[in-house]
């Protein structure tokens, strides 16, 4: 502590909470579909957006970027993926001595959980309505596990956790164009696992060859 008369101690930073990295990775997608961040700078900055513990780490990874309003389109051509801000969305999905599907056309809220118990869940996000540029989702497997399909042209970063279990992830090396939006899936699985795959389930038929 500084003797100086008068002089306060030096605080510590405040500490980052999820609604600050939320904003953060908001703010960093608004630069890289301006064009100011590249993909690979995107996708960087993201991981340590989500890795980040106060609020000054956070403020410097937008601190070169304009603050100008992003305006994202109900349907990204980009991507293929459709974004439409708003209320409503899925945000719970619960198997419970069975399974769960959802596919097609439908909607995501921003946060999702997906919980399994002795069951399983099958989502598939290729075909649905997503209400924020960037979605939550956790998935909690235990004594079971979920099958996750996410769209090809869209960021994803996955964190996971597995007791007694596994979970196994394959994205690919395909980046998506800028500006696209992104999903952080959590995966918790004990005595089970779960799976994430990019793009759509291979047919019975496609199977078989």
């Amino acid at each position: 502590m500084s003797d100086t008369p008068g002089r306060l101690p030096d605080l510590p930073d405040l500490r980052a909470s999820d609604a600050d990295r939320k904003q953060t990775v908001e703010l960093l997608q608004r630069g890289a579909q301006s064009g100011q961040l590249t993909v690979d700078e995107f996708e960087e900055r993201v991981h340590s957006a989500f890795a980040a513990r106060t609020r000054a780490e956070l403020q410097r990874l937008t601190a070169d970027l304009s603050e100008e309003p992003a305006r994202f389109p109900a349907a990204r051509a980009d991507s293929g993926v459709t974004v439409r801000e708003g209320q409503g969305g899925t945000s719970w999905v619960v198997a419970v001595l069975g399974g769960h599907d959802k596919n097609g056309r439908w909607r995501v809220g921003p946060k999702c959980t997906v919980f399994s118990l002795l069951g399983g869940s099958n989502i598939d996000l290729n075909d649905a309505e997503l209400s924020s540029p960037l979605t939550e989702i956790t998935v909690f497997s235990l004594l079971g596990g979920s099958d996750i399909r996410v769209p090809n042209g869209i960021n994803v970063h996955v964190s996971d956790f597995a007791l007694l279990g596994g979970n196994d992830v394959k994205l690919g090396d395909e980046p998506p164009p800028p500006g696209a939006p992104t999903i952080q899936i959590r995966l918790v699985s004990i005595m089970g696992g779960s799976e994430v795959r990019r793009g759509r389930k291979p047919s019975k038929e496609k199977r078989r060859r």
